[in-house]
């Protein structure tokens, strides 16, 4: 059993209406997906010509087969992932989802 497609899907929608339109060309949130999890990241353009976008990875979902729950994942100084473990995991990815669109915890978003 893989990631659920649906909830991949829910995953890159939520990133894809993270940023206004107008903006995206400063600025995107992306979903960047592997077999296990998904990654949320920030990408902004490069600030010299020929080089390209940066990307900043801010979350990490992380699926489970065994349990079928979704865990969240905060990143630390030196680009490693380390379970969230204020957020309990869940069946339902769109609870993760909705608490990292709060903001309640700056380590997300700073």
């Amino acid at each position: 059993m893989a990631k659920p497609e649906l909830d991949v899907a829910r995953i890159r929608k939520w990133c894809a209406t993270r940023v206004p339109e107008h903006v995206q060309e400063q600025l995107r949130v992306e979903a960047l997906v592997a077999d296990r999890h998904v990654t949320i990241v920030e990408r902004r353009p490069p600030w010299q010509e020929g080089l390209e976008w940066s990307t900043f990875p801010v979350a990490r979902l992380r699926f489970t087969m065994k349990t079928g729950l979704w865990s969240l994942y905060w990143r630390d100084r030196n680009g490693k992932f380390h379970l969230y473990d204020r957020r309990e995991p869940t069946v339902k990815v769109q609870e993760l989802l909705d608490f990292l669109d709060s903001h309640e915890d700056p380590i997300f978003w700073g």
